[in-house]
């Protein structure tokens, strides 16, 4: 038992009010509900040293199934470790129950709601769980649910605060904020490491990284964020364990790489990275040093992301995908066929299948596709003289947003950037039905006038115009019709010709109807009384 460091409310930084307002929600209820609820990991790290986390993840006593009780906008997910999930809209907070360290590959999965002791399946039946909509993930028991020690299941996957912090990766991701006291809990020594800037693990750095290679590159990538020195015993365990870096699942090292083009600090990076030869066994198209090209693109990537507070929604994955392949000269050949075919590369354009790999990680077909479109929209945007009504056309693209952010990245024109920006807010600003020509002078779209036997469709050639407005007068009742019937009638005999006695269909009858809102009857001065 390790006697934790906590750290009250008057002594350190991190407030209520830098918390995001769902994850306080989610705190407080944990805690009115007499479970324990902690705010954990990185956004504890990021809201001490000043900085606006991504994400705000809890650990809490509670067990998945208990904390969906309490939330009716609540999934759980995973089948090893279950999580749950609240969702706020669009955004997630993530609910861990508190885990304890166990040896690789002898995980076991938690309990299902029907595998509980009995007191908490009938509680479960009395009250049944919110959440179970659409969307939820529906868990199936495994084969001999009745035989399974699960008290067993529960000792091997849960655990205390201790033993979660004892089992994550680096002592500054292993601190603790507890919504009860308002103060910060350190089982690891994670706040000396965050106040010298050091990147330790937590335990013998050479087991973590075989438990999970992938903590080489996290450890590489939070000393290049947070510009903090990693300790020497991880660097030479990175360096004994690098080759087991393939062992990990390509998905996992794609998302670590976006993660690091996201993070404003791409170059140091992929730096550190060659430095560390994980590239070579990662992407070796990636060369160590950085090619001129490479390191030029990720540089203006970064001064990019540096220009706002937090992560801007134009950073796409097509865009970061990009600004790492394109210097590599993956997308000439696309971009070239595109180019000879730019009529077909709009948003309509059926997909085009192009093979582009990185190492083994696995480059999706439609991040590529849609990186193909915005570069052959470049030579669209640097066009300014081209006529108006075509620049207005190129600002309803789809993808004109993404091509506009790739153009202020690496087009390095900021003229064109300002030029295309007020042509979208002009668009944007349109009346609906309206064209805006250069100046900001407005006029309608031109209507065709309908085709018809008159001026008038259905309407008698040479009637006199009424009176009252626009519209022809009728003929008065017993006088025939000039012109001949409408082009739309009916021929006698017809299943649809209505006969003598039926109601008046169309035109004459809106006709009739016009006239007795007005209070006239037939003729051409509009006079008479309404027809009984």
């Amino acid at each position: 038992m390790v006697e934790p460091l906590v750290v009250p409310r008057a002594q350190h930084t991190l407030s209520r009010r830098d918390i995001d307002p769902d994850a306080l929600k989610v705190l407080y209820r944990l805690h009115n509900a007499e479970h324990v609820a902690y705010l954990v990991g990185g956004s504890v790290r990021d809201l001490l040293l000043g900085r606006r986390p991504k994400d705000f993840d809890i650990g809490t006593s509670a067990h998945p199934y208990q904390v969906k009780k309490l939330f009716r906008n609540c999934w759980i997910i995973g089948r090893r470790f279950r999580l749950a999930h609240i969702r706020f809209g669009s955004k997630v907070v993530e609910v861990a129950t508190f885990r304890r360290q166990v040896p690789a590959g002898t995980e076991e999965e938690p309990p299902l709601p029907h595998d509980r002791p009995e007191e908490d399946a009938a509680t479960l039946e009395a009250e049944p769980e919110a959440g179970d909509e659409v969307g939820a993930e529906v868990e199936e028991p495994a084969a001999g649910g009745d035989d399974r020690d699960q008290l067993m299941h529960r000792d091997n996957t849960f655990g205390t605060p201790e033993e979660d912090a004892f089992r994550r990766d680096f002592t500054i991701n292993a601190l603790f904020y507890d919504i009860a006291t308002f103060s910060v809990i350190d089982y690891v020594g994670g706040l000396d490491d965050l106040r010298a800037g050091l990147i330790r693990s937590i335990g013998d750095p050479n087991d973590r990284f075989l438990e999970d290679p992938v903590r080489m590159l996290r450890a590489i990538v939070l000393a290049a964020r947070l510009d903090f020195a990693i300790d020497p015993p991880v660097l030479e365990a990175i360096e004994r364990h690098r080759p087991e870096i393939t062992k990990s699942a390509p998905a996992r090292l794609l998302e670590e790489y976006f993660k690091i083009l996201r993070s404003g600090r791409s170059v140091r990076a992929f730096r550190a990275f060659g430095e560390a030869r994980l590239l070579e066994h990662i992407s070796p198209e990636v060369t160590t040093p950085l090619a001129p090209a490479v390191e030029a693109s990720l540089t203006r990537l970064d001064a990019y992301r540096e220009r706002f507070d937090t992560f801007p929604d134009a950073l796409t994955t097509p865009i970061l995908l990009g600004s790492l392949i394109v210097p590599l000269g993956m997308m000439a050949q696309e971009r070239g066929r595109l180019d000879d075919e730019e009529d077909e590369a709009e948003e309509e354009a059926p997909p085009r299948r192009v093979a582009v790999r990185l190492g083994a990680l696995p480059v999706a077909r439609r991040d590529v596709e849609r990186l193909a479109q915005i570069l052959v929209l470049q030579r669209r945007l640097l066009d300014v003289g081209a006529p108006s009504r075509a620049q207005r056309s190129l600002v309803h693209r789809g993808v004109f947003p993404e091509a506009l952010a790739w153009l202020d990245i690496h087009g390095e024109a900021p003229e064109l950037v300002e030029h295309w920006q007020h042509i979208a807010s002009l668009e944007a600003s349109a009346p609906h039905g309206t064209h805006r020509e250069e100046g900001g002078r407005e006029h309608p779209r031109r209507r065709f006038p309908r085709r018809g036997p008159g001026p008038h469709r259905g309407e008698a050639r040479g009637a006199e115009p009424h009176r009252g407005g626009p519209h022809r007068a009728e003929p008065h009742r017993g006088e025939p019709q000039r012109g001949g019937p409408h082009r739309g009638a009916r021929p006698p005999g017809s299943p649809h010709h209505a006969g003598p006695g039926a109601p008046e269909q169309g035109p004459a009858r809106r006709r009739r109807r016009r006239r007795r809102r007005r209070g006239g009857g037939g003729g051409n001065h509009g006079g008479g009384t309404p027809e009984a």
